[in-house]
Parts: C-alpha cells; sequence; structure tokens
C-alpha cells in the first residue's frame, strides 16, 4: 500500500509517517517512481509504535524494541528496558485510576447538587 493509505488505515499523518521511517521504525519499499510502498504488516507496526508513543516511550527506545517485538528474542539489556517501560505503564495506570475516582466524586457530587436544585459553584 503507498503511505497515504497507511495513513488513513492508521489515522497517522503522512508527515508522521515520514519520521518513522527516517527513525527506522517503519521500512517500505522505493517503486522506480520513488513512492513509498509498506505491507499490509504496516498497519499493526504503526499501532504499535502510537501505543508505544502514547505511554511516553522515546522513538529510541522503540527502534530498540522492535526486534524483540517481530523475534521475541532480547538481550539482557533490552529486557530490562521492558522492564522498564512496563513499570512506567503500570504507575500511568495507577495515576489515571485515580484521576478517574476523583472524576466519580465530582460527577457524585454535581449530581447530587443537582438533583438538590443548588448548581455547583465555580473555583
Amino acid at each position: 500500500m503507498r503511505i497515504g493509505e497507511l495513513a488513513e488505515r492508521t489515522g497517522v499523518s503522512v508527515r508522521a509517517l515520514r519520521y518513522y521511517e527516517e527513525q527506522g521504525l517503519l521500512t517500505g519499499e522505493r517503486s522506480q517512481s520513488g513512492q513509498r510502498h509498506y505491507p499490509d504488516e504496516a498497519v499493526d507496526r504503526v499501532r504499535l509504535i502510537q501505543q508505544f508513543y502514547a505511554a511516553g516511550i522515546s522513538s529510541a527506545s522503540i527502534l530498540e524494541m522492535l526486534p524483540c517485538v517481530v523475534t521475541g528474542v532480547a538481550s539482557p539489556e533490552v529486557l530490562a528496558t521492558l522492564h522498564g517501560h512496563r513499570s512506567s505503564v503500570v504507575r500511568q495506570i495507577e495515576e489515571l485510576q485515580e484521576t478517574l475516582r476523583q472524576l466519580d466524586s465530582v460527577i457524585a457530587g454535581a449530581a447530587r447538587s443537582h438533583e438538590s436544585g443548588v448548581p455547583c459553584q465555580p473555583g
């Protein structure tokens, strides 16, 4: 598939896909006219890259981890890096769960206020 189709299928901009390629995170073949062409598996690769970015993992770390994603084999150093990223994601999840609890509390208070006819006051 061409880069525009990959962008459409993944919801990632063409510019971001070019960046991924520059960073070595994504590879495509070049046609004789210079157009990029990607295999169908590139969709899953881009989605994985997006998930890792969303978790705060740098492109350098993602590049280091990608061979492990493909082969399932990692050096002790990469395995330690993977564990570190996992711990970071767990912390993020815990923080988001606390945020959710806080939002639930605010929503419950606002619902009670609405039911009693007393509006929430700003600030």
